[in-house]
């Protein structure tokens, strides 16, 4: 993620790599066979597009260390669900390998800057004064 600047998840450099390979995957998806919408084509189109939209909720819950991270996590999980259905799609003979390599490099360098985050979430977090009651 990148610390300058960002006034909404929108600015993050990971929320916009995401987004590039959600919406290439989207366009390449559009050539599978029609045996696939329900099952490949669907769940590919699901797991990137889940990258952008968990990271969007990440960036709203930094006011909670542990919901923030939990929600980085689905991004990862869904980030690595993304390969295996390239996998899939390149087995099936739907992409070629250079395709899939440069797609699963995106989502390698995604992966990459969600885990340094996890790690090391502080400076990402929001910052908020103790309550000093519920009334206030």
């Amino acid at each position: 993620m990148n610390n300058g600047l960002v006034q909404s998840h929108k600015d993050l450099k990971v929320y916009q790599k995401a987004f590039v390979g959600a919406m290439q995957i989207f366009e390449l998806s559009k050539k599978f066979p029609i045996e696939e919408r329900y099952s490949l084509t669907d769940q590919i189109r699901r797991s990137s597009r889940s990258v952008c939209a968990n990271l969007a909720e990440a960036w709203r819950k930094r006011r909670y260390e542990l919901a923030f991270v939990a929600k980085l996590n689905d991004c990862e999980a869904e980030a690595a669900e993304t390969q295996t259905w390239l996998d899939f799609a390149v087995k099936c003979q739907y992409l070629d390998v250079e395709t899939e390599q440069k797609l699963s490099k995106i989502y390698d360098e995604i992966i990459s800057i969600l885990v340094k985050v996890i790690n090391n979430p502080h400076p990402w977090l929001l910052k908020h004064p103790r309550s000093r009651g519920a009334r206030e």
